[in-house]
Parts: C-alpha cells; structure tokens; sequence
C-alpha cells in the first residue's frame, strides 16, 4: 500500500481518500453471498460495521433485520437547509456467490495486487459503499455539511430482487425517505476512455425491467428403454434452445438514442443502431453493458428434470433471466409466448419494473461538474443499464434515481466482465478519484 494510502495528511486529519481503499478491503472480507435464500448473516455483519463506521462520526444509524441475519442500515445527515429536497444515497452490501479455487486471489481477501483491491463485491458495489463511507466521514469529522438533507441505506439481498433490503424498507418504512426526491446508486459514473483528448463517464438514467422465469412441460412418464413422443426434457429443450438462440429486434430507447448520439459524436462517425457489432468492438469493457440495451433479453440460466437414468420425467423446468426494455414490457411478454410455444408453462419467479428518467436537472449538472474538475478531458453522458438495482423499488416513493458511483477506470481493463464474475476488482486509483468526485458532488447537490 502506497504511503498516501496509511498516512493522515499533514495537518494530522485523515481524510476521505486515506481510508476509502481500507473500508472496502474490510467490507469485502466480510462474506455477504447471497444465495437467493433466506439466509444471510453476513449481511448482519455488515451492517453493524457500517453503522459502526457511521455512529464513529457523530451519527445515529439504525439497522433494519427483515429476516434473521437479512440487515441493512439507514442513517440521515442534516444539511444546511433542511427544507430542501433531501437525496438519497444507496448500495447494498450482498453479492454473489464465489469460488475461491476459480480465483487468483481469494474472493473474500480484500487482497491488493496490480494497483487493484480484489475481491468479490470490489465494483458491485462495496467499492461505492466505501467511497460513501470515506466520504460522509471526512466532511462529518471535518464539520462540513452537505447542502441539503442526506439519507443513507446500505441495504441487503439486492442480488436476489431486494425484498429483504430496499423493499422491505419502501414498504415497510417509507418515513425513513420523508422529504427525498432524487437518488444515486450503483452502476454509473464509471469511464470509457475514447481517445486522449476525451472520456466518456456513464451516468444511468434507465435500467431495464425483468422477468425471472420458470418455463415447465408436462409430458408422459415412461421407461427409459421404450420410445415416447412426449418426452417433457424434448420439448422443454427445443423450446429453451430456440429461446436462447432468438434475436430479439433492435428497438432505440430515449436513453439509448442519447447515449448513441454523443457516442456519435466522441467517435466522429454516424451510428446505425441496426448495424451495431462494429461499433461495439471499439467500447472494450462496456460492450456487453451497452449492446444489452439495444434489445429485449432472455437468457436460460438453468435446467432442471428427472431423478433416474432409466426413468423418462413427466416434467422438466427451466429457468430464465428476461430483461426488457422501457416502454417495451408488452411487446417482450409477447414474444416469448411465441416463441416458447403452446406447450410451455410460463411463470414470473420475480418480476420488476423499467425504469427512465431524463438526463437533466442540477444534480446532473452537480455530476458533470464534479467529474470535469478531477478529470479534464471528462464528459458525463446518459446511458441504460442492462440489468437492475434497488433504485426500483425507490422509484415507487417517487424518487428520481440515478446510477452515479464515479470511477475513472484503465481503457483495458474488463468492466463488465468484473460483474459477478472471476477475479472482480477496483483500481485503487479509481477509488481514490471517486471518493475526491463525490466530494465536490456533494457540495453542490
């Protein structure tokens, strides 16, 4: 670890930027998998650290356990005008499962190799759940309040849907965001280098909506030995194969048009949305974020029939991850049912909204801002997410949710790739640049 990063300043004040590597390299070896279950007890663990982290400064979180060991922690910091608007700041401290031996360094080490914290939950998102962390503890312990109200939520299960986290809580305890109209969250803010003169930051201002899904057959059960022409695993596979391989038409959100348009004009050539496989070889690490948005999705994730080599099933299931696009839910629903075909059983295991918002207003502006005065060649342009975040069920209170957890992130390095999967890490620089982003934000939010 560098000497800046263990060292106070000179004038003996830790700040922000001393702390924000060692809170997320504590946070991730705290094992928070989610498994989709109702348990978690890492999350509980986490949250009493962060109320902890929180209580150290001056504050008074309260931590929420909607199922034993499913905890989050919510806190609000007064501003200089409490009858403003507040925001809401949110992240959640679960992630998905790892295997170490898959690794080369241990998912839940925290270690610090090749200028990165690695570990599983580095960008999705204890590393914003640390830069938050850092951040709210320098300006507590240095006296400076944010402009407005801020509340905190570092929430449970966001992996798995968010109904032990973000929606018990909107449920359960809507007071807690009395007053709050526009939020930040994960997944935005980070950068693509275009050339040296210019780097694109990606502020989410949509996300898609989903449909989990169980697909069932029902056939005739038999002997393994005997022919059969309503075998359930036959036609549940060709229905799951043809599904897997369909393309879904290209269709062009307001978001995504946005996001083109300025992609457009960074690369100096017109973008065909139709014509997009060139284009999306140039965009490195956030190809797979962006070409995900150009259409409806349904990816089969699991399989599942029988009990006995010898013995036909007379059922088999599948399940799968659909994702649709704003204003396209209908259209989605509708195609699958085509494709699938009459014999297919078709049910939502979870099932949530898409979101959009315009990409306007001064808290964009309070971005854009504090992105060009760390970084000079910067540019903050709208872009849709792939998946989803708790920034959903925070919509239903009438909340304006952004993804906004700033990183400046070397042009090689896989982005995408780092979500939910082997050897997920965070630039140690790239962390530092965030809290220093988040910091001039918070100023003019």
């Amino acid at each position: 670890m560098s000497e800046s990063m263990s060292a106070a300043t000179g004038s003996g004040a830790v700040t922000g930027e001393d702390e924000v590597v060692e809170l997320c390299r504590d946070l991730i070896r705290i094992d928070t998998s989610n498994y989709g279950d109702h348990s978690g007890p890492g999350e509980r663990a986490a949250a009493e650290y962060i109320a902890e982290k929180l209580a150290e400064v001056g504050l008074e979180p309260q931590i929420f356990e909607s199922h034993k060991g499913r905890a989050s922690t919510v806190a609000r910091i007064e501003g200089e005008d409490p009858s403003r608007p507040a925001l809401l700041i949110h992240g959640h401290t679960d992630v998905v499962p790892a295997n170490a031996d898959d690794w080369t360094h241990h998912p839940f080490s925290g270690e610090i190799a090749d200028g990165c914290v690695w570990g599983r939950g580095a960008v999705d998102m204890k590393d914003m759940d640390a830069m938050t962390l850092a951040v709210v503890r320098d300006r507590l312990r240095s006296g400076r309040k944010p402009p407005r109200d801020i509340v905190l939520a570092f929430l449970a299960d966001e992996e798995a849907g968010g109904v032990y986290g973000a929606r018990h809580l909107v449920d359960r305890h809507p007071d807690l965001f009395e007053g709050v109209t526009e939020a930040i969250g994960e997944v935005g803010g980070f950068s693509f280098t275009v050339n040296e003169k210019l780097r694109l930051y990606l502020v989410e201002t949509a996300q898609k909506g989903m449909h989990w899904m169980r697909l069932t057959v029902d056939g005739t059960a038999g002997h393994g030995s005997m022919t059969n022409n309503d075998n359930a695993i036959t036609e549940l596979s060709e229905a799951v194969a043809r599904l897997g391989r369909h393309k879904f038409p290209v269709r062009v959100t307001k978001t995504v048009r946005s996001f083109l348009d300025e992609l457009s004009d960074a690369l100096g050539t017109p973008l065909d949305p139709e014509n997009m496989e060139e284009t999306l070889a140039k965009l490195g690490g956030i190809a797979k974020i962006i070409g995900a948005t150009l259409q409806n999705t349904a990816q089969p994730t699991m399989l599942g029939a029988g009990y006995k080599v010898n013995v036909i099933p007379g059922q088999a299931t599948a399940h799968v991850d659909g994702r649709f696009l704003p204003g396209y839910e209908e259209e989605f629903l509708a195609d699958l049912d085509r494709i699938l075909g009459p014999r297919v059983r078709r049910e939502d295991v979870h099932a949530d909204k898409a979101l959009e918002t315009s990409f306007d207003g001064s808290l964009v502006e309070a971005m854009q801002t504090a992105l060009k005065a760390e970084d000079p060649i910067a540019r903050a342009v709208p872009y849709c997410l792939s998946g989803g975040t708790d920034a959903k069920s925070f919509d239903d209170l009438g909340i304006r949710c952004f993804g906004f957890a700033p990183l400046k992130l070397p042009p090689e390095l896989d982005f995408a790739g780092m979500f939910h999967g082997v050897d997920e890490r965070v630039p140690v620089d790239g962390l530092t640049f965030g809290v220093r982003v988040l910091d001039r934000f918070l100023d003019n939010c």
